[in-house]
């Protein structure tokens, strides 16, 4: 087998999605940070959202099972928290995935800039926890329809 530039390699992580919003991938997310060939052994580092994140082990075994579905025999997948991953990481289409999805993309003023559904911005919080630890619940008073807020850190 030709070895694969790390270029397709990450073409094809970037097909992998997130197992708690799955429209986007876990390149999208910013949690893949490196994609290397050391010798002859593939070595990926992804940083968790944050430490405990329960998706942190699925997300290993599928990026580890689409690689092999490539032909990449035993990757290895290095867990990489430093530094801390942020929602900066988080990609232009990533946000745009996100928004097109129903969930506010994070924004540094803490709170979502409109709502998701209708663009209204008579916005409240509902909840600081949502469906996820990483989203919040809040509502349009515009359009009266609740959304996730996926949260700045």
């Amino acid at each position: 087998m030709v070895r694969p530039s790390t270029a397709q390699i990450w073409d094809w992580l970037d097909a992998v999605p997130d197992p708690e919003i799955p429209v986007i991938s876990v390149v999208d997310l910013g949690i893949v940070r490196d994609v290397r060939w050391q010798g002859d052994r593939l070595h990926v580092a992804v940083t968790p959202t944050y430490s405990g994140c329960p998706a942190t082990s699925v997300i290993t075994m599928q990026i580890d099972a689409a690689l092999r579905d490539h032909g990449i025999e035993s990757p290895v997948i290095e867990t990489q928290i430093a530094p801390p991953w942020t929602t900066d990481w988080l990609s232009e289409k990533g946000r745009a995935k996100l928004l097109e999805y129903g969930i506010a993309p994070p924004s540094p003023a803490g709170g979502p800039e409109a709502c998701p559904r209708c663009g209204g911005t008579n916005l409240s919080r509902v909840s600081q926890y949502g469906s996820t630890p990483c989203k919040a619940q809040w509502r349009c008073g515009d359009c009266l329809e609740p959304f996730d807020y996926f949260k700045c850190i």
